[in-house]
């Protein structure tokens, strides 16, 4: 996750960009940089740490150039570094580039480039940008006005993932070229003047007329004009949206609540937290772990250690660590961890996740790890935190800030995060099986299978509007499908206020039953194709005793058994859960609104647990 932001007017760029970065910092990051274009050419000034680093790097303030892009960044590909940091230029420094997104075969477009005699001087993704755009810039003979535009369309039809580019030519001194594929840019009209940004309340306080991008349209702007193309670089027209937020709304982009907003980031976050991480032809990466086949072969169990939400992702990153690596895993409520005297050595693993990082149980769980001769790992969203200079080592999900207490894309992400450290242990062992294959193959197509999903979203309000008033929920599932279950019941409890359990559905006939009668309502996941069959059966038993029931499967069953179905695409059910509780997510957001709740902010809860 990161924040980019441009100018091409008549005044100093340099203040309005960082302005406008300042405005971003709500969005987490590591370091902040800045491009404009000055008499003498491009101009770079970016460092590591917070953006008002930038007021002490020397010559700053005697930039003049009045068309500049800006970015703040979240580390994906290569350590928080000033090399790394962004803008990024090409060998010639012909080009300069800003980057929001994740460049899927950037390694392959290095190799490319790195034969055609280009260099690269950081570990991002995004310096193959910049480079590339060159090379077919310097293949184009034609010298015309449209010759910086043709490069960089050449360049994106190269690049596999997602991206939001803000891209400067010194050849082209009165103009920038905007494009987007997948991550979020819009423009902002002023008057003599334009504006570019990753999120509208960057840049609220100089325009309210906006251009919503596409996917893969392009902007050719200029101080007083921008023209619009499609992929074809055929002309098109654009709409001017006029956007009445106050500073709230911007914040939350335009959706009522933070949760639903977070909700709906989920394939963003996905894709930022698979990151360079991943790729179809290679190993999966951790460049941040040093873990030997000798030491995973030799641990006797791992512990993933966690509260609530993170305690949920946990339980299935449990699944899919036994399924993978073939280590017995435990999974414990960090309160409880430490009080009773749990079995570690130096053959035990432990892994603690913590959304903020401050979670006081989580940490003081890992300390006693520690002391007992364990290495200790730790998952976190925030760069810095507490159990992050704890651990012996971390790793980072990329959900962006979580502002909303009931937690969302943070538990989605931390699935896929331990979807990924699996699947690292799994190679590192010299597990190199058919269905690691596979399943990196459909983890990679996991934020298009959550966008197709999110549509379901009115008939998740219309079952919610239909059961608001209830006092009781059961949620029911087998095998991974339960630790959904769990997760759904306690969003329900977090942001409803109702009574809501989860069982195994295997479990109903051995007491839960007793609790069902007319009316009440139970909600299932079926996921598991080897499951399903009995599923369907145990749930048969509630219709039988009056139950309305909801149903969330990618498997095909007969609808008609139910009141209501919602059909999720089909997955690896190892990582089915990261597609099957976003319509459980989205339930308990309406049912909560249709209370009339505060959604953010439920009674007695707290973002970050710092205390015991």
């Amino acid at each position: 996750m990161c924040g980019i932001v441009g100018y091409i007017g008549t005044k100093k760029a340099s203040p309005i960009l960082i302005n406008g970065l300042i405005r971003l910092e709500y969005r987490g990051y590591d370091s902040a940089g800045i491009s404009t274009m000055e008499k003498d050419g491009l101009s770079i000034m970016k460092d590591q740490g917070r953006v008002k680093n930038l007021y002490n790097i020397d010559g700053i303030d005697n930039l003049e150039g009045t068309i500049g892009i800006a970015h703040t960044r979240w580390a994906t590909h290569g350590k928080p570094s000033k090399e790394n940091s962004h803008p990024h230029m090409d060998n010639s420094k012909t080009f300069s580039v800003v980057h929001n997104g994740i460049i899927e075969n950037y390694n392959e477009l290095r190799k490319f480039l790195s034969n055609n005699n280009y260099k690269f001087y950081s570990q991002t993704d995004t310096e193959v940008i910049p480079n590339l755009i060159h090379y077919y810039y310097s293949k184009d003979k034609k010298d015309d006005e449209l010759k910086f535009l043709r490069a960089v369309k050449r360049a994106c039809k190269d690049l596999k993932g997602s991206f939001a580019l803000e891209i400067l030519c010194k050849d082209y001194p009165d103009n920038m070229i905007v494009v987007r594929q997948d991550s979020p840019l819009v423009i902002g009209k002023g008057d003599g003047e334009n504006y570019i940004c990753s999120d509208i309340p960057a840049i609220l306080s100089f325009t309210r007329e906006f251009y919503l991008l596409n996917d893969l349209e392009y902007a050719y702007l200029s101080r007083d004009d921008i023209k619009f193309y499609d992929n074809e670089l055929n002309k098109i027209n654009k709409r001017i949206k006029s956007i009445e937020w106050n500073a709230s709304s911007a914040e939350k982009e335009g959706y009522d609540d933070y949760m639903l907003k977070e909700i709906f980031e989920q394939p963003t976050a996905i894709r930022e937290t698979i990151g360079a991480k991943l790729d179809e032809g290679t190993k999966c990466n951790f460049p941040e772990l040093d873990f030997t086949k000798k030491y995973l072969n030799g641990l006797s169990k791992i512990y993933v250690v966690a509260c609530g939400t993170a305690m949920h992702a946990g339980l299935a990153g449990k699944d899919i660590i036994e399924h993978l690596c073939k280590i017995p895993t435990e999974v414990d409520i960090a309160s409880e961890f430490r009080y009773r005297d749990p079995i570690i050595d130096e053959k035990t693993l432990c892994i603690f996740i913590s959304q903020s990082g401050e979670t006081a149980d989580t940490i003081a769980a890992l300390k006693l790890s520690k002391k007992k001769g364990a290495k200790t790992l730790a998952i976190s969203n925030v760069i810095g935190s507490s159990i992050t200079r704890e651990a012996d080592y971390s790793i980072y999900t990329h959900a962006g800030p979580e502002i909303a207490v009931a937690s969302t894309k943070a538990y989605t992400s931390q699935i896929i995060l331990l979807t990924l450290l699996a699947i690292y242990f799994a190679e590192t062992m010299g597990i190199s099986e058919d269905k690691i294959s596979n399943l990196k193959k459909d983890i990679l197509k996991l934020p298009k299978q959550i966008e197709e999903t999110l549509q379901c979203a009115n008939q998740a309000k219309k079952f919610g509007n239909k059961i608001y008033q209830e006092k009781d929920v059961f949620f029911l599932g087998r095998g991974i499908d339960e630790t959904v279950a769990r997760e759904s019941a306690l969003k329900l409890k977090e942001i409803s206020y109702i009574h809501a359990d989860s069982y195994p559905a295997g479990e109903l006939k051995h007491g839960p039953i007793a609790l069902i009668e007319n009316g009440i309502t139970v909600v299932s996941i079926m996921t598991n194709s080897s499951l399903v069959k009995k599923t369907v059966s145990n749930v048969q038993e509630v219709v039988s005793r009056g139950a309305k029931t909801l149903v969330v499967t990618n498997q095909d069953i007969d609808d008609t058994l139910f009141d209501s179905v919602i059909h999720i695409p089909k997955t690896n059910t190892l990582i089915s859960p990261i597609l099957s509780i976003v319509p459980l997510q989205l339930l308990a957001y309406y049912i909560s609104k249709a209370k009339g709740l505060d959604v953010d902010k439920p009674r007695n809860l707290a973002k970050s647990v710092t205390v015991e």
